[in-house]
């Protein structure tokens, strides 16, 4: 009777500690799944919010286009306009010099959307030939950030 009792115990607890964890999987799962879709609405909101004030001249060369959001990442498209320059050209000797100012600049300036799980993607194409010269994505991997203390 008392090894029945023990083992009817142990089951009992067994089983409670089961459910308890398919609960809080389950708790996470929808918590989860909310936070994604409360993130793709922010990167909506925040692309229509942006787009109204463009096209916008960024420099001598560049112009911002367009700003869209597909799931839950923003998409900057970039026209380059340098006539001294070829696409290819712009592609060799601009490409590295570029891609290291563009996340870090994105890295410091979107901190908050990129630790909330919302990445960024800056297109460059070509304003003459519309070919696209570089693409860059960034997302909180890529920036250095420091744990909160």
């Amino acid at each position: 009777m008392k090894i029945f009792f023990l083992i009817s115990t142990l089951l009992s607890i067994f089983t409670a500690n089961l459910f308890a964890q398919n609960m809080q999987m389950k708790y996470q799962d929808v918590s989860l799944a909310k936070m994604q879709e409360q993130n793709r609405e922010i990167a909506s909101m925040a692309a229509k919010e942006i787009s109204k004030n463009l096209p916008q001249k960024i420099d001598k060369f560049t112009t911002l286009q367009s700003i869209k959001n597909k799931d839950t990442t923003l998409i900057y498209t970039f026209a380059i306009n340098d006539p001294a320059k070829s696409d290819d050209a712009i592609i060799q000797q601009d490409h590295s010099r570029m891609q290291k100012v563009v996340v870090d600049g994105v890295c410091k300036t979107s901190k908050r959307f990129l630790q909330a799980g919302i990445n960024i993607s800056y297109l460059y194409i070509s304003a003459k030939s519309k070919k696209v010269l570089f693409k860059f994505d960034i997302t909180k991997e890529k920036c250095h950030y420091s744990a909160p203390r």
